[in-house]
C-alpha cells in the first residue's frame, strides 16, 4: 500500500485495511451492478440518436455511484466516444485503468489542475479566458494542437463564458498560432426535464447564435454539444453532434410531468442487505431512538445492519420500506447510523440472515432510486451516488443465455474499490 507525503500532511488512500481476505464474511450492504443492463441502456441511447451523434457518457461522481472504471471499460468496448468527469482526478484515474478514448474534464479548473490536463491527455472545458492563457503558456512544443471545448454560458449561471468573452477570446485566438484545437462548443442546460420548454428553448437559441457568431470568424469546432439525459428524451433539436446521457445510462429518465420517456431503461443498481437480529414486541413498546415510533399491536421487528452511513438516511423515517420475501416492510424508528429497524410483523416466518431488497427487485414487487426519491424528497442522482458510494460492489457481466438481473451475487464479479 503506497501513502502521499508532504511536509504537513499524509495522504491516505480510501480503503485502505486490508479486506481481501475477509470478503467471505457477510458485507451489511451488498451493491451489485448489472453490467448487461448498462449495455442495453446504452444500446436504447443510441438508437434514439442519429447514427452520426456521438455519446459523451458521464461518469463522474464514480460513475453515479455504480463504479467508474468498469462502467467505462464496458461502455468502452461498445465503441462510445468519451467519456466527461468532473474532475481532473477522475479523469487520471480512468487513464491510470487504461481508458484511451477521450475523457473530457467538465468541472471548474485551476492553474495546478494543467499540468495534469496535459500529462495525460485529458480535454478541458475552458470555462474561464484565464484558464485558456495559462494552458496555453503551459503547452510543451508539440506537432499537433492540444484539444480543448470552451463552455458558453446560456442560462444556468454555473460555468461557462459569457457569449462576448467567448467570442472576444476566438478573436483572439485567430490573430496568432496557437498551440489549441478548439475542438468543441458546448453549453449546459438549466431545465431541460420541466415541461414548459421556454427556457431550454431560449437557451437552444442563444447557443445556434453563438455558434453562427464563430463560424462567422472562422471558426468551426467539429464537436458540438448540449442535450444532457433530458435534453436526449425531450428536446431533439439540441442533439447536435453529441449528446451527454447520465442518469439515463443508470436506467433512470428524468420525467416531464405527465410525460413518460420514450424510451425503455433498466436500472443497473440493485443493493441488499439482510435481516440480523430479531424481535417481538407487544403493544406500547417503544423502537429506537426518542421513543418516536411505538408498537400499536403485538409486532415482529426486522434489525437490518444498515443504515445512515450506507446511504441511507435519517428522513427514511416512517416512509420508507424494504422488500422481505417480495412483501413490503416498512421502515420503523429512527433510521440510526448503522442499523435500521423495519415492521415485519405482516411478513409470514421470517429468518435472521434472510436477504433484504433495499433497491431493486424481490418478487413482483420493486423499490427504484425514483421511490427513494419521492420518499427523501430529492432526486435519483442523490440516492444512486449516496448508496452506490458507499459499498464494496458486485459486477454482474453477462453470460450468453442467463438473465444477469436474476444472477446470484455470489456468481457476479466483486470488486473491492
Amino acid at each position: 500500500m503506497k501513502y502521499s507525503q508532504s511536509e504537513d500532511f499524509l495522504v491516505i488512500p480510501i480503503r485502505a485495511l486490508p479486506t481481501s481476505d475477509l470478503r467471505h464474511l457477510p458485507s451489511p450492504i451488498t451493491v451489485s451492478i448489472d453490467l448487461d443492463a448498462l449495455t442495453r441502456n446504452f444500446q436504447q441511447i443510441r438508437q434514439s440518436i442519429a447514427p452520426s451523434t456521438k455519446i459523451l457518457a458521464i461518469i463522474k461522481a464514480d460513475a453515479y455511484g455504480h463504479g467508474s472504471i468498469l462502467v467505462a471499460q464496458t461502455l468502452e468496448h461498445l465503441g462510445i466516444f468519451g467519456f466527461g468527469v468532473a474532475s481532473v482526478i477522475e479523469g487520471i484515474a480512468l487513464r491510470n485503468q487504461h481508458i484511451h478514448c477521450p475523457i473530457v474534464v467538465m468541472g471548474p479548473l485551476l492553474p495546478e489542475h494543467l499540468s495534469e490536463i496535459i500529462r495525460h491527455q485529458l480535454t478541458p472545458v475552458i470555462s474561464r479566458t484565464e484558464i485558456f492563457q495559462q494552458l496555453i503558456e503551459q503547452l510543451p512544443p508539440r506537432t499537433t494542437p492540444f484539444p480543448i471545448h470552451l463552455k458558453v454560458d446560456t442560462g444556468l449561471h454555473r460555468l461557462g463564458l459569457e457569449a462576448d468573452q467567448a467570442i472576444a477570446l476566438l478573436l483572439a485566438q485567430s490573430r496568432s498560432s496557437s498551440p489549441v484545437e478548439i475542438q468543441g462548443f458546448l453549453t449546459h442546460f438549466a431545465d431541460a426535464d420541466n415541461h414548459d420548454p421556454s427556457l431550454t428553448n431560449i437557451q437552444i437559441q442563444q447557443f445556434l447564435v453563438f455558434i453562427d457568431q464563430a463560424k462567422q470568424l472562422g471558426v468551426h469546432p467539429p464537436i458540438l454539444h448540449m442535450a444532457n439525459s433530458a435534453g436526449i428524451l425531450f428536446h431533439p433539436t439540441a442533439h447536435l453532434g453529441m449528446v451527454r446521457p447520465g442518469l439515463m445510462l443508470y436506467g433512470y429518465a428524468p420525467r416531464q410531468e405527465n410525460s413518460p420517456p420514450s424510451i425503455t431503461l433498466q436500472p443497473v443498481m440493485q443493493a441488499t442487505t439482510y435481516v440480523a437480529h430479531l424481535r417481538s414486541l407487544q403493544p406500547g413498546e417503544i423502537v429506537g431512538y426518542n421513543a418516536l415510533f411505538r408498537t400499536r399491536r403485538p409486532s415482529q421487528i426486522a434489525v437490518l445492519p444498515v443504515g445512515y452511513t450506507h446511504g441511507f438516511p435519517r428522513h427514511l423515517t416512517g416512509v420508507g420500506h424494504v422488500l422481505l420475501k417480495g412483501e413490503r416492510a416498512p421502515i420503523i424508528g429512527k433510521v440510526c447510523m448503522d442499523m435500521m429497524m423495519v415492521d415485519v410483523t405482516d411478513i409470514p416466518h421470517p429468518t435472521v440472515g434472510e436477504e433484504v431488497m433495499l433497491l431493486g427487485k424481490q418478487g413482483t414487487r420493486e423499490i427504484t432510486a425514483e421511490d427513494h426519491a419521492g420518499w427523501l424528497k430529492t432526486i435519483p442522482y442523490e440516492v444512486l451516488c449516496g448508496i452506490g458510494g458507499k459499498a464494496d460492489r458486485i459486477y454482474l457481466p453477462h453470460a450468453p443465455g442467463s438473465s444477469p438481473s436474476h444472477t446470484p451475487p455470489q456468481s457476479g464479479k466483486k470488486i473491492q474499490e
